[in-house]
């Protein structure tokens, strides 16, 4: 195989958001003939973003393209649950169109899927870009299922081999990480595994590949975690907050700012 060559950032970037007018047309108001359009568009985009990327660019495309319904049907129910779980969303299109959550979560299954077909950097590329415009960094090797709800969701990361299972909640501020960046474990698992119906609240810390939370369980704020968990548990980070009047209060000889 020749060398690989980077695909166009702004190709890229375009593609994407084919995609995403492809998956939901109702977010724009598209036509039959128009979306008919849309796709044709997509699939040479993709046949000329994939031009350096692999011999295979036809089959890799064709392959995708019949994903595409079944990757759908997943961010359906994504998207369900994420108007499910928010009290403030109000309808499901407001989610689709709006939710910067549910974006990154179609940028990452659109990745995962050419990830799965061998496909090197660009489905990197993808997750970048979600990462840059919603501030939620997801691996696309990431195993992530389904439905899953990213609320709020600026500063989360999912490491390359984290595994979630369904019904999933994450908050703003998550992290599931590595113990350590030592790059002679790149190829084993190094990010934790949260099963079935579990919630992560805001800004809680999870890390190590050997790291389980158990199904069912409740992760709060704050929480820094390197251990596994039982299912069913609830861990909570607790600190002292003391509210007092300032009348009479005195202050301390060691005080700094």
């Amino acid at each position: 195989m020749p060398d690989i060559l980077i695909p166009d950032k702004k190709a890229v970037e375009k593609t994407i958001k084919s995609f995403f007018r492809l998956l939901f047309p109702a977010t724009h108001s598209y036509s039959a003939p128009e979306i008919e359009n849309i796709l044709n568009d997509s699939k040479s985009q993709m046949v000329g973003i994939l031009t350096g990327l692999t011999n295979n660019k036809e089959k890799v495309s064709n392959q995708f393209f019949k994903n595409l319904e079944n990757i759908k049907n997943i961010l359906n129910k994504d998207a369900v649950f994420i108007l499910e779980s928010d009290p403030a969303a109000k309808q499901l299109i407001e989610v689709i169109a709006i939710y910067p959550g549910f974006f990154a979560i179609f940028c990452y299954r659109i990745a995962n899927s050419l990830a799965r077909l061998s496909v090197p950097l660009l489905p990197r590329m993808i997750t970048e870009y979600a990462h840059k415009v919603t501030g939620i960094d997801i691996h696309p090797l990431a195993e992530i299922g389904s439905p899953f709800s990213i609320d709020h969701g600026t500063g989360i990361v999912i490491g390359e081999t984290a595994v979630i299972g369904n019904n999933v909640k994450l908050y703003q501020g998550v992290t599931l990480g590595a113990l350590s960046v030592d790059k002679s474990k790149a190829s084993k698992k190094r990010h934790p595994t949260i099963e079935d119906n579990v919630i992560l609240y805001a800004s809680c810390t999870i890390l190590g590949g050997e790291t389980v939370v158990g199904r069912n369980s409740i992760i709060g704020g704050n929480v820094w975690l390197t251990e596994s968990i039982a299912p069913f548990s609830l861990v909570y980070h607790k600190s002292e907050i003391i509210v007092r009047n300032q009348n009479g209060f005195q202050e301390p000889i060691n005080f700094i700012i």
